[in-house]
């Protein structure tokens, strides 16, 4: 059963390859956010607010496509491509990762949501931060929803083709298919919350412009839905195939 290998933490945690795996964290998502928020930056300043519009939801989701294949791709070796703290959840409780690198990725991952929003608000010449907010007429419960089934379908992605000891050659196109659900998911909820599916990507915009409201919903929803999609993948479709690390530095 997967409690069994829920750790705490363990002996490799203690290993300076540990601290590399965190480092590879806080630049890939660095990466992956300053894209993603640059372009939503981009798209009003050069249409006037028209992020909003159906072309604007077109380039957030190719700009989050492309920034996340390309974050997960270069720390795929090292971390194992979370770049969020919902796949990182969802690992921990399929017992793929400690508790306390856990902690690590996360705080990697905050520090480089919220240095990538430092430096995009620094070379715009003190352009605001987009925080992640509800459209009219959707309710927090509404987008609490969104949030779980949308990084449920993320996190079920990141098993299948990057944690499945199964998964055999789809490895190699693990960072495509994480990058074409995220894309595909801000299609399907990004004219009604934003679709975030990440913590990391809320947190930084909101703490730079200091814009709190609903973001309980981009906590609680991508973990919510990344913890039940580790679960139950693990529990149905890996439990009884032996357990496989989620990284292995030295290869």
């Amino acid at each position: 059963m997967p409690i069994r290998e829920i750790a705490i933490v363990r002996p490799e945690d203690c290993h300076p390859d540990a601290l590399k795996a965190a480092l590879a964290e806080f630049f890939s998502t660095l990466i992956f956010v300053f894209a993603g928020e640059g372009s939503g930056m981009a798209f009003n300043k050069l249409t006037d607010d028209g992020s909003t519009t159906p072309a604007g939801l077109v380039a957030a989701a190719l700009a989050h496509g492309f920034g996340l294949f390309v974050a997960v791709s270069v720390s795929f070796k090292i971390s194992g491509g979370h770049v969020n703290p919902a796949v990182t959840l969802g690992a921990f409780v399929g017992g793929n990762i400690s508790l306390l690198c856990g902690i690590l990725y996360w705080i990697a991952q905050l520090l480089g949501s919220t240095v990538a929003c430092l430096l995009l608000k620094f070379a715009t010449g003190g352009l605001t931060t987009s925080a992640f907010s509800l459209s009219s007429g959707v309710s927090a419960w509404n987008a609490f929803v969104l949030e779980i089934v949308m990084t449920f379908g993320l996190v079920y992605t990141v098993y299948a083709t990057a944690f499945d000891p199964k998964r055999g050659k789809l490895e190699i196109i693990a960072p495509i298919a994480i990058g074409f659900i995220v894309g595909a998911n801000i299609l399907a909820g990004g004219a009604f919350d934003g679709a975030s599916m990440n913590p990391a990507v809320s947190f930084g915009p909101a703490l730079v412009s200091w814009s709190w409201d609903n973001h309980w919903v981009y906590w609680a929803g991508p973990l919510i839905g990344g913890g039940l999609a580790g679960l139950i993948y693990k529990v149905v479709f890996i439990s009884h195939t032996g357990h496989e690390q989620l990284y292995t530095p030295d290869d």
